[in-house]
This record gives C-alpha cells, structure tokens and sequence, in this order.
C-alpha cells in the first residue's frame, strides 16, 4: 500500500442502473427514476459507505430511438445535487458540466451555490460532449470539431477559475453601525476577453468554502490530457486491464512532467463494475441474470455509438470485424480504445462483446467474493495506476449496497479504506 494514502471511492448515478438489463430485473427501480428521494437514498448508501463522491455524468439530448431508450438524465445534474445536498453531510458531490454549451459566468455561480449550501462538497467534471444531437438543442447544426471543442474548453476552464476565486466572503462586513455591508475594493471585475467568451465580472457570488470546488477531467485524447494537467485535480478514467491503466497513468504523467509538474500529481480513478456475492458462482449468477435480459438492438445500439459505424448487420456468433487503429478514429477514444483492448485481449463474438460493454461500456469489471475484488483493487492501486475508484454498479441500489455490506469492511480490514471522514469538505477528504 502506498505510504499515508487511502483509496477515494466515488459513485457514478445513471438511472437504475449501469446494466443495460438493468431496468428489467423483476425488483427494478426503473418506476423511480423520477423521484428525487430515488436520488438521494443512493446518495444516502453511498455517504454509509463513507465514499468521496457521488457523481452525475450527463446527456443533453434523449434520441429515444428504441423501446428501451430511458430518459436517465432525468434531472438536471446540478439541480439534482441541490436536492441530494440537503439530506448528505459529507460525501462529495460532483455534476458534469459541458463547456461546449454552458456559459461560464453561470455554471460558476452554480456551482458555487451547490458547494455553498453543502458547506465545500462541491466539485465539477469538465466535458465537451459527444453528438450532433445535444448540439441540435443548443443552436448549433452540429458538435465542432474535436480540436475546436477542446480549444472552447481550455478558455471555459480559465475563466471558470477566475470566477470561482474571484472574491471572498471576507468582503462581506456587516458593519451595520458604520454603515458598511461590503469592502468593495476586495470585489472587482475579471474582465475577460476572449476567443469564445467576453466576461466583465464580478461573479455575484463569493469564492468556496473548500478554496476551489473540486475540478475533475475525463478526457484520454492527447487534448484531454493536456486540459487535465493544466485544471483539474484529478481524472476519471476508462481501463478495461491493468496494461491499459498503466498507459494512461504513463500518458499522463509523460505530460506532467513536460509541464513542470510533479508526477502523480493528478488523482486517477478508473472506472470499476463489481458483481459480488459469498461465492464467485453467486457473484457470476448476479451478472448472467442481468446479460441473459439484455436488449440486443439497445447493446448494439451502444457500440455503434463507441465505435462510430453500422454494426447492427454484423453476425452476432462471429468475431469482430476489423476496426480502424485509435489514432484514425475520430470520436471519442478513450471509449473506443477500450473496445478495441477487449478485443484484442478477448477474440469474442460480437454476442460476446456486447456482453462485456452491458455495464458500464468497458470498464475494469471484478466478480467474485469480497477478497477477489479487494486483491485486484489492491494491486491497481499498489501499481500506481489507481488513486481509487468510480463505481458503476449494475443495478440501483443492490449493487452500491452489495459494495457497501462486502467490499467497504475488506478494504477497511486491509488498512485501504477510511473508517470515518477526516474532514468537512470534499476537497479535504480527497487529500488534495
């Protein structure tokens, strides 16, 4: 274990579930989706789990394509953390925000507001979206370019920061005998002039309780990296093997220390499905149920979305297809790097691929006891290629409870793992 470091552990919430079979388990939560305490009780689990984070990806289109499309971005991510904030007191609460689409000066102030009232939980995943459909509702004939999207990013990101530490509550006086509410001095504008944004400030609401909501990343493309290690404290990760993660953990660093910064500088936390039980045949029933009900066109539907072209013709019992290698791939690719790392270290059938990107797309998925899982989650982190982890349970809430009641106290036994929070705001319980 490395030397005065503990494993992060945050939640990722989707809809009822990361399976995509998830909605049709006989006990589903599917009927809830629409109910802010569904929200909050996970956020609940998550807190008794003594987790670091519950975490809001989000999609600002719903194509509702097929039968089993689910409109999973129910709520806005930041309005649902408002709510979830009010019935938490120390988990962390993380909301995507798409500099693609969102104005700075706005997210700013509500981001601030949501880490405000949850006295310094608040944190941020920069995006820069993903499909010509969410850019169809925001004006826009179709997503720019990945370079263009990414040079958006980088100002959104700048000025994000000078109105997230543009004033202090110190400015506020409350000198009622003087007749003096604020120093003004200490709030001034950031007149900022930009490519994309012309922001005159001040932000009307004062800097965070925690110095800096937390920043987080998700981008594996070489401008991801490079927006990683200028802003963010740490990054979410897609590794579907320790090789994988080790390559981002190198990439990362490799751009680290071009920038001057200290290697290890940034957190990583991949992504992790866990199916658990008693036994691994107990743990894998709990997976077989879920792929057995899997909508095929909805799987295929998925990886066409991964993959960027038609796969709905291809044989289901016969291997992939030849794919374009990652540097001629033009969409997201970390996503698609993953698929072709099954791939390669698989051989499967289409059926058989679809299979393993059912939860979660790809992620480094463990089944078996409590000691099975917690000896892999060890020796990624031994390996320094995992900070913690961002848990994608396959279903809401027996999953995130199943990793509560059994991997929390193995994790606890080993000494990787938290026993209580030790501090009041997110960025303190991160170590950061």
């Amino acid at each position: 274990m490395k030397q005065n470091q503990l494993l992060n552990i945050g939640v990722l919430i989707y809809g009822c579930g990361h399976h995509q079979a998830a909605w049709r388990m006989p006990d589903s939560t599917v009927s809830r989706i629409g109910d802010i305490t569904y929200y909050q009780s996970l956020a609940q689990i998550a807190e008794q789990g003594l987790f670091d984070a519950v975490f809001f990806a989000d999609n600002q289109s719903f194509p509702a394509k097929s039968k089993s499309d689910m409109p999973a971005f129910w709520y806005d991510p930041l309005v649902n953390l408002a709510a979830i904030a009010q019935v938490t007191k120390h988990v962390g609460l993380v909301a995507t925000i798409s500099s693609t689409f969102a104005n700075p000066f706005t997210a700013a102030r509500q981001l601030l507001s949501i880490d405000h009232l949850s006295n310094g939980r608040a944190g941020w995943n920069l995006v820069t979206s993903m499909t010509d459909l969410e850019a169809a509702n925001h004006g826009m004939s179709y997503l720019p370019e990945h370079e263009q999207r990414y040079d958006r990013a980088d100002e959104f990101a700048n000025v994000m920061n000078l109105l997230l530490e543009n004033w202090s509550e110190d400015a506020i006086l409350h000198k009622k005998d003087e007749n003096q509410l604020i120093n003004s001095d200490m709030i001034n504008p950031i007149n900022h002039e930009g490519k994309y944004f012309n922001v005159q400030g001040p932000l009307t609401t004062p800097s965070s309780p925690q110095g800096k909501p937390v920043a987080m990343q998700a981008g594996a493309s070489d401008p991801g990296i490079a927006l990683a290690t200028k802003y963010a404290d740490a990054v979410y990760a897609v590794a579907w093997n320790l090789k994988q993660a080790t390559a981002f953990r190198n990439k990362l660093n490799n751009k680290l220390k071009y920038e001057g910064k200290p290697t290890n500088s940034l957190k990583v936390f991949p992504g992790l499905v866990t199916y658990v039980g008693k036994t691994y045949e107990e743990a894998y029933a709990k997976k077989q149920q879920l792929d057995e009900s899997l909508a095929i066109d909805s799987a295929l539907n998925q990886l066409e979305f991964f993959i960027r072209q038609p796969c709905h013709n291809w044989s289901l019992d016969e291997p992939i297809p030849p794919l374009p290698a990652v540097e001629h791939f033009s969409g997201p690719k970390g996503r698609y790097q993953t698929v072709l790392e099954i791939i390669q270290d698989k051989n499967p059938t289409l059926r058989e691929l679809l299979g393993y990107l059912s939860a979660g797309g790809g992620h480094l998925t463990l089944i078996g006891t409590p000691k099975d899982i917690v000896d892999e989650m060890e020796r990624w982190f031994n390996a320094g290629v995992a900070d913690g982890f961002n848990l994608m349970p396959p279903v809401f809430p027996n999953s995130l409870q199943d990793f509560v009641d059994y991997i929390v106290p193995e994790l606890q036994n080993r000494g990787l793992y938290r026993t209580e929070y030790e501090g009041t705001t997110f960025r303190e319980n991160l170590g950061l």
